[in-house]
Formats: structure tokens, sequence, C-alpha cells
């Protein structure tokens, strides 16, 4: 157990890491120069540099086990990172510190997971990576209005070096704490990701979890700061309350599709139920922004709840992957995630920069929300012809 309880103090820099950018809006953009467009950069970076690494941490998990795995990756590249980007001088190395910190952060859910898939129940895995990452997403909370404070306190390049050193802190205690499975007979993962590429079942998987955590994400990790610098004129301290209460809807959701796939015997259902929610609150805020920051605040916490079902989506995913492939199994699913995350980010970036218009922030934005809405209905329309996986035979 305190070999989880590491590993989720991983997840919770983690999930720290993939959206402080958001309250750090006006000061990077005053000391930087950072713009809308830049800040969607960095942050894809991040999602990006965390996606692609999943394929060598898939292969690392399935030969090596998770405690070096994890203990390794997550302590010199997101320890390292840290310490780069509170050193950053401009807007080229902010980049490059946050797809370091991106590589690091890219196992911190993908040890514990391949623990759970190898020695809990099956039917729970759903239930297990929802209380996981429920947990984690303290640390979403963290970089919201707490964080906010502390810059306004101490400055954000000493908050930056005091996260460096409570992430190489994590880092070492893992290396000590965490104890692999025991090895498989196929531990070398005979047939590798060419044997997942075959399952076809995965297929009509993919799209709905490439696009499944686009919207949280993106508005979580980047947009929600200058959204409502741009729009309402936010300072730090008002961004960072805006994205406390995202935060905790983000958890809240988290928590309430954990047990759903069971209780309904379904995960397909759930993961639609969510992604639905989500497309029409996209919907509405394409037609037309709320011009009272109120009702953006619960927009932007209701997309968060509604979109929180990743934890279903993986394990919809991970009922159709083999034994001996679990760590490559995992991770190609959540390459999916966080890779289809970077990329929109990025996308999403371009779009707006090329639908703006000067002196009308308004305009730009609703092209980011029709941007997320278009991708959500065509990943659903997909995803809608998958196998369904039911979790036990009596729907509890």
């Amino acid at each position: 157990m305190l070999g989880i309880f590491v590993l989720c103090c991983s997840y919770v820099f983690s999930q720290f890491y993939r959206a402080f950018l958001a309250v750090l809006t006006p000061v990077l953009g005053v000391e930087m120069g950072m713009n809308a467009t830049d800040f969607a950069y960095a942050s894809g970076a991040w999602f990006a540099a965390f996606g692609v690494f999943q394929f060598p941490v898939g292969m690392l998990l399935d030969s090596i086990g998770p405690r070096r795995t994890a203990g390794y990756i997550f302590t010199i590249f997101a320890g390292g990172g840290a310490f780069v980007f509170a050193l950053a001088p401009n807007t080229e190395m902010i980049i490059v510190a946050m797809a370091l910190i991106g590589i690091g952060c890219s196992v911190a859910l993908m040890a514990p997971m391949y623990i759970f898939v190898r020695e809990y129940d099956a039917a729970r895995f759903a239930t297990l990576i929802s209380l996981f990452v429920g947990i984690g997403t303290l640390g979403n909370i963290a970089s919201s209005e707490p964080l906010a404070a502390a810059v306004e306190l101490y400055g954000w390049r000493q908050c930056a070096f005091a996260l460096g050193w409570g992430t190489l802190a994590v880092g070492f205690a893992i290396l000590f704490f965490v104890r692999d499975p025991e090895k498989l007979e196929r531990q070398d993962g005979q047939g590798g990701y060419a044997e997942l590429f075959r399952i076809r079942e995965l297929w009509l998987i993919f799209p709905v979890i490439l696009c499944g955590y686009m919207v949280g994400a993106g508005l979580r990790s980047s947009w929600i700061g200058p959204f409502h610098s741009e729009l309402y004129g936010y300072e730090t301290l008002q961004i960072g309350r805006v994205t406390l209460y995202m935060s905790i809807a983000l958890v809240l959701g988290t928590f309430f599709y954990g047990p759903l796939d069971r209780i309904f015997n379904s995960r397909k259902k759930v993961v639609l139920f969510g992604q639905l929610a989500t497309l029409i609150c996209c919907l509405a805020m394409a037609f037309s922004l709320p011009e009272d920051p109120l009702w953006s605040a619960a927009a932007f916490a209701f997309i968060g709840f509604a979109g929180a079902n990743y934890a279903v989506q993986m394990a919809h995913g991970k009922s159709f992957l083999p034994v001996h492939l679990t760590g490559r199994g995992v991770t190609l699913l959540n390459f999916c995630s966080i890779g289809g995350a970077g990329i929109f980010q990025w996308l999403s970036g371009v779009f707006v920069e090329m639908q703006a218009v000067p002196g009308d922030p308004r305009i730009g934005y609703e092209a980011l929300f029709y941007f997320y809405s278009f991708f959500i209905c065509v990943a659903c329309l997909i995803y809608a012809f998958s196998k369904d996986a039911e979790p036990n035979s009596r729907g509890f």
C-alpha cells in the first residue's frame, strides 16, 4: 500500500503540472510576453511529450516492471524539467521545460494501472482507477487558487523551485517503496504493439479515447486563463478561483463515473453519456458565450464534470487486452488520450488564431467551442458502433 501511496503522490504532481500554466497566464504574459497561442503550444508540448513517451514506458513496464520505470523517469525528467522551468529565460525554454515534465509524468498513472491490472479484480478496474485519479486530481486543485496565492506571495520562480524539490523526493520514494508484481512467463511482451493493433475491437474505441480528454484538458490547462482574462478582465487570483471550481468538478466527476459501469453493467453507455453531455455544453458555448462570468465558470465546471470518464474509457479498452501485453496495452490507450489532448491543444491554438478578429476575442473563443464540438461528434458517431464490455453479468 505504501508503494501505491507514493505512486499516487507522483500522479498528484502529474495533475498539477498539466494544469498549472493557466494560473500563470498573467505573470508569464507580462514577464515573457506569452500570449494565448504560446500557452496552447506550451501546454501542448506537455501533452505531446507525455503521449509519445507512452510507447517506451509500455515496453519498460512489460520488461523491467513499474518500480524502476516510474522511479527513474519521474525523477530525472519531471524533477529536472521543473528546475528548467524555474530557470527559463524565455518562452522557448518554457516550452522545452513543459516537454521534459510531460515525459517525466508519462509514467505516473501507467505504473499503478499496470499494478491494478496484474493484481486486482478486473471487474473493479474502473472504480480503482477512478479513485486513484480522483485523489490524484487534488494536484489539479492545488494548481488553481492555492498556486495563485503562492505566486502572489513568493513569485513563480520560487514556487517552481519548490515543486522541483518535491518532485525529486517523490521520485526517490518510488524507487524505495514500490514493489513489482511477479513476472509472467511471457514477460518479454511477445508480439508487441503489432499484436495490439490486430485487435479489431480497439479500433472503434480509439476515437473516443483520442477526443474524450481533449476538452477538459484543453480548457483547464491553457484556455481557461486567457479566456477569462481577455473576455472578463480577470487577474491571477480570479483566474485561480475559476480554475479551482473546474478542478473540483473534475474530481467529483471522476468519483461519480467510477462505479457506473458496474451499476449499469455497461462501459460503452457510460462513456457515451458523458461525451454527449460535454458536446451539448460545448455547442451552447459555441452559439453564444455568456455575458456573465458566473455562467461561464459554471459551463467550464460542467464540462469538467461531464467529461471526467477517463477511467471508464480505459476500462473499456483494457477489457480487450491480452495479459502479457498489459504494459504496452494501457500505455497505447493512454497515448491516444493524452496524445490526443496534446495534438488538439496545438490544433485548437492554430484554429483560434486563424478565426480571431482583432478587438473581439469572443469570435475566436466561440470558434474554439465549435472546434471541440465537431471532433466530439465524430468520435461519438464512430464509438457508437463499438463492442460493449460488461464488467459482470448481474449489473452490480
